[in-house]
């Protein structure tokens, strides 16, 4: 094992990749000489060259488009979007071509591209680069979703999405790339797309979750459900919220009788509306209480620090909306 940043992990991971198929390449603005916004593609250019990592104009629909005509021609095209807000120039390549063309094809052209941007907030980017609109994409038939929570998931799912025959749209939390973690040096390490992780086992209440706010807020709430409150909780976290890996959720609540989930996307139509979807009529019989959802409030996301913590889920909303259920 080796401590690394989850923006470090995405390195090596990428890295390993290209190390192991000379099919896989990067591009995206400023990948190259200058190793990318956030680091994540630093030292790749010295190593493969000018051919396998190209520093591309500021155009998401050129980026996009050309990482869908490599596909096509048979390579492993892995695109940088800066943030996810500045995805949506390209949303037309994304929904209506990538994630059409295996299944228009008959599986002959599996388009390989992975999409690689952060997202969600806590850098006081604001309204433009603090958005939490995965829901967005996991709508999309074709395309595969996945959000790691911790740099060891960054590694083994990124190189998981790049050996994948549907495209992937892999999402990094902004404010997580600089939090650390043991992650595994192993190059064969991968952590397979569409299965959840159990990450604490419980008996009475399941609480799921994906991506930054385990991190921020989840890990923490549950350690003050379990601590203070007598609460034993068992923790999922998705990884992947297309194909989402219902059956492990089910068997939890089929267990614990309660389910909470949490996520920062907005609550009407958000991630956590189309989880609660999937289980609500699955899991009615197992359920003695409805599943509660937490999210952030339906705003903008505010430039300052205190208002946008604000209208995020917090560990007191959590740790209510899991009492709610469990004493009810």
């Amino acid at each position: 094992m080796t401590e690394l940043t989850l923006v470090q992990a995405v390195n090596r991971g990428l890295q390993q990749a290209m190390r192991d198929d000379p099919d896989v390449l990067v591009l995206g603005e400023d990948v190259g000489v200058n190793g990318g916004v956030f680091r994540a593609t630093e030292g790749l250019l010295k190593e493969f060259g000018e051919e396998r990592v190209l520093d591309t104009p500021l155009s998401e629909t050129g980026i996009i488009g050309t990482a869908v005509g490599m596909a096509l021609y048979g390579l492993k095209p892995v695109a940088e979007i800066q943030f996810l807000d500045f995805i949506y120039p390209a949303f037309d390549q994304i929904v209506s071509e990538l994630a059409k063309f295996r299944y228009r094809s008959g599986g002959q052209y599996p388009c390989h591209v992975v999409i690689r941007t952060p997202y969600g907030g806590g850098i006081k980017g604001g309204l433009y680069h603090s958005q939490s609109t995965e829901a967005y994409f996991a709508h999309t038939a074709g395309l595969k979703v996945v959000i790691p929570s911790t740099p060891a998931d960054a590694k083994g799912l990124l190189k998981s999405s790049i050996r994948c025959d549907d495209p992937v749209i892999f999402l990094e939390s902004e404010k997580m790339l600089n939090e650390t973690g043991d992650v595994p040096e192993d190059k064969e390490f991968t952590l397979p797309l569409g299965v959840a992780n159990v990450e604490r086992v419980g008996a009475d209440v399941t609480v799921v979750s994906y991506g930054r706010p385990m991190q921020r807020v989840v890990r923490s709430a549950v350690d003050a459900l379990v601590k203070d409150h007598d609460v034993d909780v068992e923790l999922i976290d998705l990884r992947t919220l297309r194909p989402m890996d219902a059956g492990t959720v089910l068997a939890s609540i089929k267990k614990t009788h309660r389910c909470v989930i949490v996520d920062e996307d907005w609550g009407y139509c958000g991630m956590g509306s189309g989880i609660l979807h999937k289980l609500q009529k699955a899991a009615f019989d197992d359920l003695d209480a409805p599943i509660e959802y937490v999210h952030s409030d339906e705003i903008p996301v505010p430039f300052n620090h205190y208002l946008e913590e604000a209208m995020m889920p917090s560990v007191d909303r959590i740790v209510s909306a899991v009492k709610e259920v469990c004493y009810r």
